[in-house]
């Protein structure tokens, strides 16, 4: 089964899914959480967060643009939850992604007695190092936090192309979140094995409510973390593969991936709109017309998988850079 046990649930869980060993990899040391003000925001053009958005972030706050004017229900409905924030540096980008991960954990902590997050790989996780620095790595209650991830490629944990191998060097080495709620695949099976046995342990810890369930019957994660490919592809879902349109499981594998290596498994797209919390961290002058896209008004016939996110019933906000934004600026007036 995948690297994953419950070790405690909102309720006080007992059940464990397995005795967990960590690899030789494996290692934790640390802890996390300073307050800061909420804010109510614009609802009408921004993410609604439900006043856990930090006041910093308001001044970095850009309306985008209005939908056309026969826009679907569905449509305007996701662009009213729906924000973008623009920053001056990366540093700045880090701070503000750390301190909304962290009203996020109080406020799903005390609500639940859990956080769920889910990472993806590529350089969304250098975003989270901040969270390991002081003041944050001495007051969160990370023994409360579980992990997962969005995707992952089908290699062994210490090889350099497995997403978990960076999430441990760069956060997770760094941080006391028992190694039990660490959930990683099982890198001794095949790319359908490692996926069927994912989905079976997303399946036991909504089973015993570590994991929320969506109203839909999906699993409903408290935040998600997002990168984006300068194609547009989130998770492992590619342009115009076939895996955008599975609905019936959680959990696919993919082995012709158009990006090395060719094996990995990835959530499907109706497990990333029912989270409740999305951040998009993208960053960088080489996916500016990807953003532009993605966020812009014009239609095109070739949607691609960043395009397809639209929550079910959460809230995704755009962490972005100046230079991600930059083929956008006409549009919003920056």
């Amino acid at each position: 089964m995948a690297s994953c046990a419950a070790s405690g649930s909102p309720a006080a869980l007992s059940y464990r899914l397995l005795r967990w060993r960590p690899s030789p990899i494996c290692r934790f040391s640390a802890t996390f959480s300073p307050p800061f003000s909420s804010a109510a925001l614009d609802r009408s053009r921004r993410i609604s967060l439900s006043a856990v958005c930090p006041s910093p972030l308001r001044s970095n706050r850009i309306p985008l643009p209005s939908p056309p004017a026969m826009a679907s229900d569905e449509t305007l409905a996701a662009k009213e939850k729906m924000g973008l924030l623009v920053f001056d540096t990366e540093e700045e980008l880090s701070v503000s992604l750390a301190k909304y991960a962290v009203e996020l954990s109080e406020k799903f902590i005390r609500e639940r007695g859990a956080f769920t997050v889910v990472l993806s790989g590529g350089s969304l996780i250098k975003f989270l190092k901040e969270l390991t620095e002081s003041p944050y790595s001495e007051t969160l209650n990370w023994a409360k936090w579980y992990i997962f991830w969005v995707d992952e490629r089908v290699v062994s944990k210490d090889h350099e192309d497995s997403n978990y191998k960076l999430a441990f060097d760069v956060f997770l080495s760094k941080v006391p979140i028992p190694p039990g709620q660490v959930c990683a695949i099982n890198d001794a099976l095949s790319a359908q094995g490692a996926a069927e046995d994912y989905e079976t342990t997303l399946k036991h810890l909504v089973n015993i409510g570590v994991v929320v369930k969506s109203a839909t019957g999906y699993p409903r994660f408290d935040l998600m973390l997002l990168g984006m490919g300068p194609d547009g592809h989130i998770a492992s879902l590619f342009p115009s593969h076939p895996l955008v349109n599975v609905t019936d499981k959680w959990v696919a594998f993919i082995k012709d991936s158009p990006k090395p290596p060719p094996e990995r498994i990835t959530f499907t797209l109706p497990v990333i709109n029912s989270s409740a919390y999305v951040a998009m961290v993208v960053a960088g002058a080489g996916k500016a017309s990807v953003v532009s896209k993605a966020l812009g008004n014009e239609k095109t016939t070739n949607v691609l998988p960043v395009e397809m996110v639209s929550l079910e019933d959460g809230e995704l906000t755009w962490f972005t850079d100046k230079a991600a934004v930059s083929m956008l600026r006409d549009k919003l007036s920056l």
